[in-house]
């Protein structure tokens, strides 16, 4: 089982080149990449989110990527000519508007913002891109053994919560039988004490605990809670759970809430509501699986 939270980091250091990528995990519903990196790698964006895709299927992630080549390579510049004919330009209207002489070199043009270019694509080659894959698959194995920790935790803390509905429903269970009992009795005590001594009619006694019975039985609901308990438990052996796990705790509550609402005796309704709280803490867990 994998968390969807994790940080994982790789370096790669070689031949004048380091470059370092980091990857940082949060919960999402579905899987988001955002990449930041040295635009040299812009046409590479995609492969490195197919890579990530291999390793992630949910959750927001984060990735960065530094660069700094100090290998000892001829440079490649490139002139802007629109930008340096607007700097020649301005200069020259600005000499005639303050009257002064017109000095502007070939030399102080080039030390002008954005007229003389790097060609910075000529660094991602093939020594940078194995670079950069090697990091990236050292972030994301550093990531995922973070990950994976993290996970065994919220599995051990599910599974003891799931023990504890266990017993609730149990508990619910073993109480069920009396419900319809104590309502016959009830039933009872108030129609002798209206009759004042009167004869009761035990037919019609029985016929109304016999409706009430019907409308309060819960058998096919715990029948259900008690299948929903060993599929969770199936499904936390499973990598990736956190779909499946999402549906059956709304399972879980839709059987918990029908169950409150025909109970109609106190001490299953308390269950009830232990039950939707030690639910509710496990659902928060899930949002955090992948």
């Amino acid at each position: 089982m994998l968390s969807m939270t994790g940080y994982g980091r790789g370096e790669y250091k070689s031949g004048g080149i380091e470059l370092t990528v980091e990857v940082k995990t949060v919960n999402n519903r579905y899987l988001d990449v955002s990449l930041k990196c040295p635009k040299i790698f812009a046409a590479y964006e995609e492969v490195l989110r197919g890579k990530i895709r291999e390793k992630l299927t949910r959750g927001h992630a984060d990735v960065y990527v530094t660069l700094s080549d100090k290998r000892e390579k001829a440079k490649s510049l490139s002139l802007d000519e629109g930008a340096a004919l607007a700097y020649a330009s301005a200069a020259k209207r600005l000499a005639e508007v303050a009257g002064v002489e017109f000095d502007l070199t070939a030399t102080a043009l080039l030390r002008m913002p954005d007229v003389v270019l790097r060609d910075e694509s000529q660094c991602a080659d093939d020594e940078i891109l194995s670079a950069l894959n090697s990091a990236l698959s050292a972030a994301l194995e550093n990531l995922n053994a973070m990950r994976l920790k993290e996970g065994e935790k919220l599995k051990a803390d599910m599974l003891a919560r799931m023990h504890r509905i266990e017993g609730l429903v149990a508990k619910i269970a073993e109480r069920a039988p009396l419900v319809a009992e104590d309502y016959r009795s009830r039933l009872k005590d108030k129609v002798e004490k209206y009759l004042a001594g009167a004869e009761v009619d035990q037919g019609r006694l029985l016929s109304e605990v016999a409706v009430f019975a019907d409308k309060s039985n819960i058998d096919e609901e715990l029948t259900r809670l008690g299948s929903h308990i060993d599929q969770f438990r199936e499904i936390c052996l499973s990598p990736i759970v956190g779909r499946k796990l999402d549906f059956l705790v709304q399972e879980f509550n839709r059987e918990t809430n029908t169950i409150c609402s025909k109970s109609n005796d106190i001490i299953i309704t308390r269950c009830g509501l232990d039950l939707k709280n030690e639910i509710e803490k496990i659902r928060e867990q899930v949002q955090n699986i992948e």
